[in-house]
Formats: C-alpha cells, structure tokens, sequence
C-alpha cells in the first residue's frame, strides 16, 4: 500500500458544517507527510447543496478536494441505469444509493474501487482523549476506557499518524503484521454484547479483551478501524442513564461526558463484531459487500458478518480518534432509542439465519417476520425506562430538569406508538419487512454493479467535482533566509 493509491472520503449529510473536517483531516494529513485526495461524499438535498457548498469552496486544503454531491450522483445512477438496460431495476439501484446511513456509504465504495480507503464521519476527529496517569493493561487486554465529566480533568488530546497506522495492516496477511499486534480470535467488550452492539448495562468504564481463537497466517485484513473517543459507541439508552444520573445536567442532549482511554494496543482477529466504520479503513482493490441500504443505524453490521470467512481478518490499528457528536440535524434522542432497538432485533435475526459468504456479500435467510414476543420484548424494555425516567422527573427539585425529563417521556410514548402493543407490532413488522426486502435484493444485484463500475473506471472517472478552493499555505521553513 502506498498514500498515492490512498483515498480519504468524508461521507456526510451536514454540509453546513462539512468543511471543518475537511481542513482539520488535511491539515492531519500534511503534518505527517502524506497526499491523499480528499472525497465528500454529501448526501444533502439540492436545496442544502445550493445554501451551503460556497462554504466548502472557502475551505484551504495541501491536498485535492472533491466532492459527489446529489447533481453528481444523479449522473452516476442513470449510468449504471444505462448499463443494466433493465427498466424493472432502477428503483432498486436508486434504493442502494438513496440518501442514508448505508447508501451515502456505497457511494464510497464505488468511487474509491481498485484503491486503498480510509473513511471518518464528518464529525470525526484525527485526535484522541487519553487519561494523564494510564495504566499498564493486563493479560488479554487490548483497550480500556472510561466515561469522564467534560470539565473534571484528568485527560489530556494526543495526535496519531492516522494513514501510517492504515497503511500497516490493510491488504497485508496476518504473518506481516508489526510484531507489536496482538492476534486473536475476537475482542469482548465487558460492557456490551458485540453480537447486537448493544450495552448489557449502564456503566462508566469498560475494557476489551482479546479472546483465544484460530487465526490463520495467511488471512488478510480486508478492514480496519482507530479506536474511538469522545462520544463513544454507546447506545441512545445509555444517553437516557447518564442524563438520569447526573442531576446537574438540565438538556438532555448535552454532551456531559466523554469516553478517554486509559490505554490500548494494536490487535488483528479473526472476527471483529466491533467493527466501526466511522473510523475505517478498508482494502477495496478488489471491491468490497455493500452497506446495508437503511436509514437505521446498522449499515456496517454486514462487515461484521462478512469477516467470518475464511481468508479474512479484522484489525484495530495503532491509533485512536475522537467523535464530537454533531447535533445538528440528528434525530431527537427518543427516535435514535426506536431506531437502536429496531436494530438490535434485525442485527439478532440476520446473525442467525447467514447461510454464505462470498468476495462480494451474504446471503441470508429471514424474510422479515416479527412475532410478538419480540415486539413485546421491546416493549417491555422501553416501558421500564419510561417509567424511571418519570420517577426521576417526581423527585427532581430543578423545573427545568423536570421539564426536560417529561418532555422526553412524553416523546418516548410516542415513538413507540404509545406503547399499544398491537399498533406497536403492526408498524414495527411494516418498517422490518420493507428494510429487510431492500436488502435481500440489493445484495443480489450489487456484484454486478461492481463489475460495471470496476470497468468503466479504468476508461474515466466516475461524475464527481474538483472543488475549486483555495491552496493552504505552507510555514515557511526555520531558516530559510539564511
């Protein structure tokens, strides 16, 4: 792997608030050496576009800047369109790349094919919070981390050679690994159940182990991802516990608590249900399965599937970055609990009923069906912390906590259909059974969709903008004018 066959892509819907990234990601980049074009990926409305693209034309970058925005895109899916010549597929081609978590991500793959890509959402930063007194991690421990008060001290923000630690482990068998990597079979998370990405209780520090397992020599790493601080990869519900257990904290969507590491070490296995792909890297020389098309929050838990196969492994690389959690057109806290939990029961259906794997995909056998006692599970679940969040509102003395703490309530009731359990059964199996139907047929069409666009980008490139923004400056060199 060399950084000149190297593609950063920045996916995003906040245009607004894209060019931030942008900057600091090259300035990251120039600082460490290295030239890697820079892609947007922006998944704004026309209207968004046209408010809000002069900001990234303002941006100074050292390395090229180029954007797919939705004029771009539009071109790019009546040529795959033109391709296939088949008027009955349209819609779904339009469904794999529609605007969404795993769509906008698609996007990436195709465009970067036949490349090396690193990715980081566009609230993303190339830095990390560590504790200022770390401790030595024991025995299979890879990573150790806890949540701390944003203003308590105690941390401080250290840099990481970001492409470097990539360019280590992608497209690289596990024998040519640096000798400081750990190998294994997979990482335990002793704060949640990986399987589902979902947290098996509300506390403040975790850590990972590396459990024992066969790792063939020759598997190669196909992804792999930073360690993660800041907001880290913690459930909405676990938002909820922090808000009820911080009684100084009046908005409920306030960022009161960060995730800093207290230590980690670099680590490949063989299985990786950690897998992030908001700090990833990925070997796509050869092309790579498709996100899962969804507007829910799971559109890399294939990658956590597909790894299993024989040939492939997994790593978290010899950095760590830092999420700030964008508020900024994010969905209210009560909609990310409906959407985390939809989740988790299609995360445990798909998981169970995966009958292959091959270069390109899976394949799986669960059409969509959900029976009540998983709706009920679900609800449950949600009424439990319905019902502690009013007793935390009856014993709050702050109005305006209170207020906040009955507003959320209210907006939870809502969201699960007012915890009417028929009603609640009837959307839920509607929304499961249109995601799962659009995936089941995106995976059968999208090795094809590779093969058109393997082809084609070795004749041009695929519709996509040279933003015409301003060259950075370079320091002047420390005795130059001698």
């Amino acid at each position: 792997m060399n950084t000149s066959n190297t593609l950063f892509a920045i996916p995003t819907y906040r245009l607004r608030d894209v060019s931030e990234t942008v900057e600091i990601y090259d300035e990251h980049f120039w600082r460490n050496g290295h030239s890697a074009p820079i892609m947007v990926f922006d998944d704004s409305s026309i209207a968004n576009h046209q408010k809000y693209f002069h900001e990234l034309e303002k941006t100074r970058t050292h390395n090229e800047l180029i954007y797919v925005g939705p004029h771009e895109k539009e071109r790019f899916i009546q040529f795959l369109n033109r391709k296939l010549r088949d008027k009955k597929l349209e819609s779904l081609v339009r469904n794999l790349f529609r605007p969404s978590y795993g769509g906008n991500r698609n996007f990436t793959l195709m465009y970067t094919l036949g490349s090396f890509l690193v990715s980081a959402d566009d609230d993303m930063r190339p830095d990390a919070f560590f504790e200022t007194a770390p401790e030595t991690l024991r025995d299979h421990e890879v990573c150790r981390g806890k949540l701390c008060r944003v203003n308590e001290g105690g941390y401080i923000c250290k840099s990481f050679d970001i492409l470097s630690a990539f360019k280590d482990v992608l497209g690289k068998r596990v024998s040519q690994m640096p000798p400081h990597y750990e190998k294994g079979g997979m990482l335990i998370d002793t704060a949640m159940d990986l399987e589902t990405n979902t947290s098996t209780s509300f506390v403040r520090d975790n850590s990972l182990l590396l459990e024992d397992g066969k790792l063939p020599k020759d598997c190669v790493v196909k992804i792999a991802q930073t360690y993660r601080t800041g907001t880290n990869d913690i459930d909405a519900l676990d938002y909820v516990h922090m808000f009820l257990g911080n009684p100084d904290q009046v908005d409920i969507d306030a960022l009161n608590d960060v995730y800093v590491l207290s230590n980690f070490r670099p680590v490949v296995t063989k299985k990786n249900w950690r897998i992030d792909c908001g700090v990833a890297g990925y070997d796509n020389r050869l092309g790579l399965p498709p996100f899962f098309p969804t507007r829910l929050r799971f559109e890399d838990y294939i990658y956590r599937l597909w790894v299993m196969q024989p040939g492939i492994a997994a790593a978290h690389v010899d950095a760590v970055q830092r999420h700030t959690k964008n508020n900024y057109m994010r969905n209210p806290l009560a909609m990310e609990v409906f959407n985390e939990e939809l989740c988790s029961l299609l995360k445990r259906k798909i998981k169970d009923s995966v009958y292959e794997r091959h270069d390109l995909g899976i394949r799986f056998r669960y059409n969509g069906e959900v029976t009540l006692e998983d709706s009920e599970e679900i609800l449950g679940k949600i009424r439990a912390v319905h019902q502690q969040v009013l007793q935390t509102a009856e014993g709050t003395p702050d109005g305006e906590r209170r207020n906040s703490l009955l507003v959320f309530a209210e907006n939870l009731a809502k969201v699960f259909y007012g915890f009417e359990p028929d009603f609640f059964q009837q959307n839920v199996s509607r929304i499961v059974d249109d995601v799962i139907s659009q995936i089941h047929a995106s995976l059968e069409l999208w090795p094809t969709l590779v093969e058109i666009c393997y082809y084609e980008k070795d004749k041009r490139q695929l519709p996509q903008l040279r933003v015409k923004n301003r060259k950075a400056r370079t320091p002047a060199v420390i005795g130059a004018h001698l």
